[in-house]
């Protein structure tokens, strides 16, 4: 098993709106994850901050990831999650949601 963390900033004028959506996130977009091997996808709110948590349990991540941004749902879902988030001022070329580094685990 894989742990990924990200973060990523939700715009201050968009909060109330990324709440709503994800009250009832479409079940074909959670499926679709479950099918790409992620499980205990959580995502928490600091300030402007969105912190993200899931648990990989699949053999390629790379293809997994590819495969949900290729899913028709996902793609609609992102439609109304992305105008809500943009990179922080942390953020590599290119990234979006930008990984954490592990600094602790328990098990």
């Amino acid at each position: 098993m894989r742990r990924v963390a990200q973060v990523i900033r939700v715009r201050p004028e968009k909060l109330d709106e990324y709440r709503e959506l994800h009250r009832e996130v479409p079940e074909p977009v959670l499926a679709r994850l479950r099918a790409s091997h992620i499980a205990n996808y959580s995502i928490h709110l600091l300030g402007d901050r969105l912190f993200s948590y899931f648990e990989y349990h699949g053999d390629d991540l790379d293809a997994d990831l590819a495969a949900i941004a290729a899913d028709p749902a996902t793609q609609e879902w992102w439609k109304l999650t992305d105008p809500c988030q943009e990179p922080v001022p942390e953020a590599g070329e290119g990234e979006w949601w930008t990984p954490l580094e592990r600094v602790f685990l328990m098990e």
